[in-house]
């Protein structure tokens, strides 16, 4: 069962705590509130996602917690020393390097580190292997699908091995059958590796399927609208795709949304 929860609310025995966010708001210069208020906590080897409207700051929240921009109020609080090599980001668009191989595009982030080459080969290879893309380390990004470009995209942000890998929508533009395997894959390398995920999602039934906790989020202002905890056990499959379980929950989550939708065209409420 999906259970409705207050965001701050922290069950007993829960992973510890990874990142803060307190009071946190954005507002652009020319004067738009992209965030406003959003208390979120995100704890170590969550799969955390993103869900709600265009405009109401899941992109804007990621960039924050990346260090891309700045909050305007409120603060993040990291557990531990962060830096930037501690976090990756998978964007929209794979933004991979056209002139370059494959395995010189995953090899890149270690190479602005100031590693070798060779000393990187047995990593990115290691990592190439996880995303199933083994035989394509020498293929340039116009030989590639746009499956494999995203593959090509996370297996660069987890060549650092992040303690978190921010996702903005990453599948978005992938028809769905391409969709459903790098979900499935995604989960696989999450579970063995078990870094944090804050995933950026439009789509309900996605959030459900990859989440261990979906944070609805509602529009003018952007601010949290609702956490909902997805229960379903891991590993989950196909099985679980075309369940009866998979489908309520899905239908749970979709009416929250709605309810987050509804609230941006009333008056401003916290939604808890």
């Amino acid at each position: 069962m999906i259970q409705e929860k207050v965001a701050q609310k922290a069950a007993s025995g829960e992973a510890p705590m990874l990142l803060s966010l307190r009071n946190v708001g954005k507002v652009f210069s020319n004067g738009v509130t992209a965030l406003s208020k959003v208390d979120l906590a995100i704890r170590e080897g969550d799969f955390l996602s993103l869900l709600g409207p265009s405009g109401c700051g899941k992109s804007t929240a990621l960039r924050l917690i990346a260090g891309l921009s700045t909050q305007t109020s409120g603060q993040l609080d990291w557990r531990g020393p962060v830096d930037r090599s501690n976090i990756g980001f998978v964007f929209q668009e794979p933004t991979l390097l056209p002139w370059a191989s494959v395995f010189d595009n995953v090899w890149l982030p270690l190479r602005l580190k100031g590693v070798a080459r060779a000393k990187a080969e047995p990593t990115v290879m290691e990592m190439l292997s996880r995303v199933h893309l083994t035989g394509f380390e020498n293929a340039v990004p116009r030989e590639l699908s746009g499956g494999m470009k995203m593959r090509v995209s996370i297996a660069r942000a987890m060549v650092t091995k992040p303690r978190i890998l921010l996702m903005d929508e990453p599948f978005a533009a992938l028809d769905e059958i391409t969709r459903f395997k790098l979900n499935n894959d995604l989960l696989e390398l999450w579970q063995d590796e078990r870094f944090t995920v804050v995933f950026v999602t439009h789509s309900v039934f996605e959030s459900v399927f990859l989440s261990s906790r979906v944070v609805v989020m509602a529009a003018r202002p952007g601010r949290v609208f609702s956490e909902l905890t997805v229960d379903a056990p891991y590993p989950r499959d196909e099985v679980f795709r075309t369940s009866p379980d998979y489908a309520a929950l899905c239908r749970q989550a979709s009416d929250v949304l709605v309810n987050a939708i509804n609230s941006t065209a009333g008056p401003h409420h916290d939604g808890h």
